[in-house]
This record gives structure tokens, sequence and C-alpha cells, in this order.
């Protein structure tokens, strides 16, 4: 029950690679950090761009390239639906993405997809991976060492580090995620928070129907399985483990431990 099949189908995931030869579906979290650096490169190197500093232009990325963007033509569509388009010198330039003026970056390794939006006050460390038309909105906060899939959202004052949200995972208001996994199509509700740190010294142990589990992570928070959703205001303890479509309900707090799949929390 504790696999990674047993809470996450990764066909159409592009970062399999790092949830090979895991034994326990938290076991991602411990490679993270390395498969992270591993597969990012210095991207953000442009002239006018300056650590911590906020954009004073928008940008796009196209075709490995990052250049000045205010001679486009952008339309803000869905992002997540393939909605974001940039037109320059009446060429569509397919797959583009978008960094808005006012955006912060912190270190050059971030790596970005196609079809991304990154708003407005969002401050991204590296290293960092966006997914395919992803959108990182207006306040976000994403540490270094996150790994954003495809058609995700990390919304408005939502802050994430050292975690994976898998294809269609979305934190749209108000989220806390550390040391985390969101499965697919897992929707947290606005204000969801994931704690990740014990008041207790040492590792987080998992309790299950046969006993009590070392996952050998001082900081973990929760592994929410395909599908799964969180009402607003949710709370999950360190060593939540979520099966797919479970419901955590408003202005709950889920203890730490296994709950099978379909499981209401309330």
């Amino acid at each position: 029950m504790l696999t990674i099949g047993s809470f996450f189908d990764l066909t159409d995931f592009s970062d399999q690679e790092l949830f090979a030869d895991c034994a326990y579906v938290w076991g991602p979290l411990k490679k993270l950090r390395a498969y992270v650096a591993s597969q990012t490169a210095p991207t953000f190197q442009h002239v006018c761009i300056t650590d911590g500093v906020p954009l004073d232009s928008p940008y796009i990325f196209f075709n490995g390239k990052l250049r000045n963007a205010r001679e486009c033509i952008i339309t803000y569509g869905d992002t997540t639906k393939g909605g974001l388009s940039i037109w320059e010198n009446g060429q569509f330039l397919e797959g583009a993405s978008v960094i808005m003026a006012g955006a912060v970056m912190v270190g050059k390794n971030i790596k970005i997809g196609k079809g991304v939006l990154i708003e407005s006050g969002a401050m991204i460390k590296s290293p960092a991976i966006i997914g395919d038309n992803s959108e990182i909105r207006q306040g976000a906060y994403l540490r270094g060492n996150c790994l954003i899939g495809k058609r995700c959202v990390v919304g408005h004052t939502t802050e994430v580090k050292h975690t994976i949200f898998l294809n269609d995972a979305k934190a749209g208001h108000f989220a806390y995620l550390g040391d985390s996994i969101l499965g697919n199509n897992v929707n947290l509700g606005a204000g969801t928070k994931c704690a990740n740190l014990r008041f207790f010294p040492g590792n987080v142990p998992i309790r299950t129907t046969s006993g009590m589990l070392d996952t050998g992570l001082r900081k973990f928070g929760a592994i929410i399985g395909d599908g799964a959703q969180t009402g607003c205001n949710a709370v999950t303890s360190p060593g939540t483990i979520m099966g797919p479509d479970c419901l955590l309900m408003p202005n709950t707090t889920a203890p730490s431990g296994l709950h099978p799949p379909k499981t209401v929390l309330r």
C-alpha cells in the first residue's frame, strides 16, 4: 500500500526517473534535491536580470532563449489549457513562455517548459523545474528544490518548498507545502497547510496497520494521492499520507499516518 504505484499514475509524468527504485512513496523526497540539481542548468542569464530584483519588463522564454517581450502581443488565456499565446512581429511563437514584469528570480538554475506563465510578484528560488502549461501566480513563493509538473497551478500567496507536483495538481490560494508530494489532479482548497515539522525531535514516523515506520525524514509534510482533494483551511499533520481520491473536509486537521483510498476525513 505504501508503494509509488498505489498512489500515483506516472504514465505521462516527465520526471519518472525520480520515482524509480523507491521502496516507499516518500522515497522521491530523499532524492529530490540531487535530482532537481541534475536536471537544471543556468537559464536566466540576461544582462537585464539581476538576482532578487523584480523584472522591470516582461520577458519570454522561447527556443531555449530568454528575451525582452515589450514588442510582443500576449493573450492571457487559461494557461493550464494552452490558452497563453504570444505573437512577435506577426509571428506566432508556439510554446513560448511568459515571465511578467515584477517577477523575482533568485539563482539561474530555473527550468521552465512550454506555455508557462509566471505572474508579477512571484518569487522563484533556484533550483526549480516548472512543467509545460503551468501557472505561477502573483505572490507565489517557490523556495527552491521544487518540481512542478504539467498544467499545474501554484497560486496567490502559496509557498512551496522541497515539494513535487505531479501533472494537473493545483494549490490555488493561500497554501503552504513543505516536503510534500501532490498527485495527479489533486486540488487543495484555499488556505490548505501541509505542516512538515513535528514539535518533537527525531524523524517523522508513519503509523500503519502493521505498526510504526521510520521514514528517515526529519521534515516530512504530506503525500496526497491522485485525485484527492482538501477543503478550505484544511491542515495535514507532519507525515500525513492520503490515498487516491481521499477527501479532507474544510477546517479539518488530518492526523499523521496512512489514510486508505477514498477515505473522507472530517
